[in-house]
């Protein structure tokens, strides 16, 4: 039986994966690999995909599919995934495997007594190229440790702290009966990826343990604030995507509501921010447009929103809403890590 299903979207990773692979395999046969190539054709990514295949054929899969992004890439991960749960590791990231095997030790040991949980959340570090002092993202002040927990046990999120896919391990089963299905050709659909299921998840499982590291440094990464500002129409897709997902005014229990709300905010003030900041007319008005759209179609929620903080420092004018935008957007920058 394998426990985790570990898929790492390709493409034109050659350079790369390997780390990344390799930092998973000392697991062993209780997890599965899926190499997901999207298409490369700069590099042998497939090749090097199908090498491990055949060095670790009880541990290793390599796919092959034509291009479909990011987020079609994972939907083939999850498409052929086998283990009792899942997780997406990019490929130009990696786990620290010694905090691996505590942590599969941790599920394995929940799944023999008979129980199961459906999102185990375990730390992230913004591994970024030049810094010395890495910052990690944990969660020992919102949740309970090493121990099941319910939503009404979460304690108190700060100010741009959140749950990103780097933290997530999500039970399979849960992810397949949430419908979840990330669009094709589409940035930042890992903010979909951990959203979207949030309201079917009953029982969590917190280790403060940093098991992810997170690459940040390539020019030409996707969360590079210029590589960003160029691919607004997709953040904003994703963004509304993220608002139309469910009705979050009625979510239950109340603090899964309240958390999601957050998640909201943070996610449309990067979308407000960078409109900001590109000083283009065009992505000022997708940003007035979406505002327009959350209070026609979610009013309740659009309330809420535009009179918090953030949303009052998106919308602002003059000199109290510079104030606020430039606090909204040093928050944006540490949402992605570019601090």
């Amino acid at each position: 039986m394998k426990l985790i299903s570990f898929a790492i979207p390709c493409y034109n990773s050659a350079a790369y994966m390997g780390k990344c692979i390799e930092s998973i395999l000392p697991a062993g046969d209780e997890v599965e690999i899926l190499i997901v190539d999207d298409g490369s054709q700069k590099d042998n990514t497939l090749e090097i995909a199908k090498e491990y295949e055949k060095k670790y054929p009880t541990i290793c899969k390599a796919i092959h599919q034509e291009n479909g992004g990011h987020g079609e890439a994972v939907n083939t991960g999850l498409r052929n995934a086998s283990g009792l749960y899942f997780k997406v590791v990019d490929s130009d990231d990696w786990l620290d495997s010694e905090v691996l095997l505590e942590i599969l030790e941790k599920i394995r040991n929940i799944t023999l007594s008979g129980d199961s949980i459906d999102l185990f959340v375990a730390n992230f570090v913004y591994d970024k190229v030049g810094q010395e002092n890495k910052k990690v993202m944990s969660y020992g002040n919102a949740f309970p440790e090493e121990k099941i927990f319910s939503w009404n046990d979460m304690k108190r999120f700060n100010l741009g702290q959140y749950i990103l896919m780097h933290s997530v391990i999500y039970r399979t089963k849960l992810l397949r009966d949430a419908n979840l299905v990330l669009p094709k050709h589409t940035f930042y659909v890992d903010n979909l990826f951990v959203y979207l299921p949030l309201p079917h998840v009953k029982k969590l499982y917190y280790c403060n343990k940093n098991l992810y590291h997170y690459y940040i440094g390539r020019e030409d990464q996707s969360v590079n604030e210029t590589v960003m500002i160029g691919r607004l129409d997709q953040q904003f897709r994703v963004n509304r995507l993220m608002i139309d997902s469910c009705d979050v005014m009625k979510v239950q229990p109340k603090k899964l509501r309240n958390y999601m709300i957050l998640y909201l905010e943070i996610i449309t003030t990067v979308s407000s921010v960078l409109s900001i900041k590109s000083e283009n007319e065009e992505n000022m008005e997708r940003k007035k447009e979406l505002w327009n759209y959350l209070k026609k179609e979610h009013f309740p929620l659009w309330l809420r929103m535009r009179s918090s903080f953030l949303g009052q420092g998106v919308n602002l004018p003059g000199k109290i809403g510079n104030k606020l935008t430039i606090l909204a957007y040093r928050l944006s920058r540490k949402f992605y890590g570019f601090n």
